[in-house]
């Protein structure tokens, strides 16, 4: 399967990348500026703006994928920092989704979005209407995360299992909202 990774750099991103392509499929990441990062995971680097509409039309049509996976967020390294990304994060969410989502078509997407639905109810519902596919994450744990020397409050999910589970899932039916957790892997 040919699939276009937006975040393939991110803390899910870097673990996706090489159990897909131990799975054989052909993987393309989208990232703003940091190629050699894709490159060194073994994907297809692909240098675009999640903002800029028709470059990302460009470099989906180009790379023509059969699936688009969306595991963009604007996070920032440390937790004490959240609340000034808020807004970023927020604005990804939505008008990233969208931006995703129309260079997409015909592809098939599966998004990421945590288990804290009331959150990201846009997000979902713009995935959900084009037929695409929720992964509701718990909070990530393990070596990069936030959480690298203790348990974050529940819904939790350790990293690497969330990333092991979402390539189980990259056949999932359309419209499917599918929970990852540490109570559901």
């Amino acid at each position: 399967m040919r699939i276009f990774l937006a975040g393939a750099t991110g803390v899910i991103g870097r673990r996706l990348v090489p159990l897909l392509l131990a799975e054989g499929h052909t993987v393309a990441g989208l990232t703003r500026s940091n190629p050699e990062a894709v490159a060194n995971l073994g994907a297809e680097p692909v240098v675009c703006d999640i903002y800029d509409l028709p470059g990302l039309r460009e470099a989906v049509l180009d790379f023509n994928p059969s699936l688009v996976m969306h595991q963009l967020t604007d996070l920032p390294d440390h937790f004490d920092e959240l609340e000034d990304s808020l807004a970023a994060n927020e604005r990804i969410r939505t008008e990233g989704t969208r931006n995703l989502l129309a260079a997409a078509k015909p592809a098939k997407m599966i998004a990421q979005s945590t288990a804290f639905p009331a959150a990201v109810a846009e997000h979902e519902q713009l995935v959900l209407d084009a037929g695409g596919v929720i992964l509701r994450y718990g909070y990530f744990y393990g070596p990069g995360t936030w959480y690298t020397n203790e348990l974050p409050p529940e819904p939790r999910v350790q990293i690497d299992e969330a990333a092991r589970a979402t390539v189980a899932l990259l056949d999932e039916a359309p419209g499917t909202v599918v929970a990852i957790t540490d109570l559901t892997v």
